[in-house]
């Protein structure tokens, strides 16, 4: 008879636990994978969160993350300074050009919307020196990000400057490593409707087009529901509405607002008094919550209420208390391009982030997935203004983000969590005259404290469209060919978040295509 120690019968216990939510409805299958698991890990005593940033619409990565030695650049700008409003940004070291002057570098006249009003590039100097690529004149490789990122990399303090923010290079949805050739003659696996919104999207976050049913980060969710025990209803949570990222096969989502209280709670059942009586609010609130009716079905509906009330009312009472309360909202947010304050709602959803954060020591959680999101990157026109007010956006929130992280209760959690970006695809490399259009790799972001930064992974891709004499081996077309899957960043997050490589095989079936299944950018 197998004799099992105290710890793994309280890990057992720990697993059943974060089963109960689900109701007497649970899976035999799930139970069956609890007995066999539980000898087999242990439970971490640290708390690590992911927190995935989706930049709906398609990024623009190309002025997002740019190669500025000096042949990647001249490619560059001979395919962007083109067309009726010109989106090429300014090289390093430009300054910036007063409205209504005339732009040594372009000789037109500037405007508020104009790139030459925003200045040069912000120059990045990478750890690693990347790899110069093959067919093109640099002997070394310098980078540069967007001008209005300059929240994330310029003053000591910064978190490109400090080591916790670094750049995934050409990541895309991939099911095995494909070639130029490969891509151009169809002859391996390509994911499923490559350029469309809503599939990219979903295979971004699922690794199925639309209609997935299951995400990764709720698939890692569920290996973690155990060590959340009674708390497990928090461990997958959006501030961004439903997202099948943090759908799991056991881990449901929890959805909150941003506001101070960001559980809701049924207005009849949680008020004091009802028709000015507080008997009968009381008398309601027992009857929705009353499990020991007959029926099955209304058993099971109101175990699942009065499941929902508690969590509702536990996240509610923690955001009033204690560190949750402390965490100041973010700055006022000013438009690079009309100087005009304006909202930022993805600052408002790490906000809400952070405060989960800081409760999470009083919800008794210890692994955490949250999903925040920002739209409006489909810039197939006015790119110039649109994509240039996200990019401050992103900064603003992600420099709030890292700041409040640094001093959460007297303690510094950012390196504790982990905060990356995707998309539905990067874009074109050539101008459509005032923007971009769908394509395909593009490059991410990767914030915190366990984040090796200050560096660029990945192979940073050849710059510049085929022409006489030249063959871009990394771009078909004007779209880049990913030379990294979205499954190998998942794979090296997975594995700092605590989960083994068979679990890592089974939330990314696609994963033994690659060699590399940890790309080293976590400490």
């Amino acid at each position: 008879m197998t004799r099992y120690s105290p710890a793994t019968r309280r890990h057992l216990l720990k697993m059943m636990a974060a089963a109960a939510p689900l109701g007497v409805a649970a899976p035999f299958a799930l139970q069956m994978a609890t007995l066999g698991s539980a000898a087999a890990q242990t439970v971490p005593t640290s708390y690590k969160a992911l927190v995935c940033i989706f930049l709906f619409g398609g990024n623009d990565s190309h002025n997002m993350v740019l190669a500025t030695d000096s042949d990647s650049w001249g490619r560059y700008f001979a395919a962007r300074n083109t067309g009726n409003d010109p989106i090429a940004l300014m090289p390093p070291g430009t300054a910036p050009a007063a409205v209504g002057s005339v732009s040594p570098v372009t000789a037109r006249t500037v405007t508020r919307s104009t790139p030459e009003f925003l200045g040069g590039v912000l120059p990045i100097t990478p750890r690693t020196p990347n790899p110069v690529p093959a067919g093109t004149n640099a002997s070394s490789r310098s980078f540069a990000l967007h001008p209005a990122l300059s929240p994330l990399v310029q003053g000591a303090a910064s978190p490109w400057s400090a080591g916790r923010l670094a750049i995934l290079a050409n990541v895309g949805p991939l099911i095995v490593p494909t070639t130029k050739a490969q891509y151009s003659t169809r002859s391996v696996s390509l994911p499923p409707n490559l350029m469309s919104h809503n599939d990219q999207v979903s295979i971004w976050q699922s690794g199925a087009a639309e209609g997935a049913k299951r995400g990764w980060g709720g698939l890692m969710a569920d290996s973690m529901l155990a060590q959340n025990g009674s708390s497990a209803v928090f461990t997958a949570v959006s501030a961004n509405g439903n997202a099948v990222f943090l759908a799991g096969n056991t881990a449901v989502q929890y959805q909150i607002n941003t506001s101070a209280q960001p559980a809701i709670l049924p207005n009849a059942a949680s008020g004091s008094t009802l028709y000015g009586s507080q008997t009968a609010a009381r008398t309601l609130a027992e009857s929705i919550r009353d499990v020991s009716g007959t029926s099955l079905f209304a058993q099971d509906h109101a175990g699942m209420t009065r499941r929902a009330m508690d969590s509702a009312q536990a996240l509610n009472t923690a955001f009033a208390s204690g560190p949750a309360a402390s965490i100041s909202a973010p700055s006022n947010y000013t438009n690079p391009v009309t100087g005009a304050v304006e909202a930022n709602s993805l600052a408002t959803q790490l906000m809400t982030v952070a405060r989960s954060v800081a409760a999470a020591t009083a919800l008794g959680v210890t692994r955490q997935v949250f999903f925040v999101g920002l739209g409006g990157f489909d810039t197939h026109d006015n790119q110039n203004t649109t994509h240039t007010n996200l990019m401050g956006k992103l900064a603003h929130a992600m420099a709030y983000f890292d700041g409040v992280l640094g001093n959460i209760g007297g303690l510094n959690m950012r390196g504790s969590v982990t905060t990356f970006t995707m998309s539905d695809f990067g874009r074109t490399f050539t101008s459509n005259g005032d923007g971009t259009d769908h394509a395909w790799g593009g490059h991410q972001l990767i914030m915190g404290g366990a984040v090796r930064g200050r560096d660029v992974f990945g192979q940073f891709p050849t710059v510049g469209v085929d022409r006489a004499g030249f063959s871009n081996p990394d771009m078909s077309g004007n779209i880049l060919i990913p030379t990294t899957s979205v499954y190998q960043v998942g794979s090296t997050l997975g594995k700092w978040f605590g989960l083994a490589d068979a679990q890592l095989l089974t939330i990314f079936p696609n994963l033994g295509s690659f060699s590399r299944r940890d790309l080293g950018f976590m400490v």
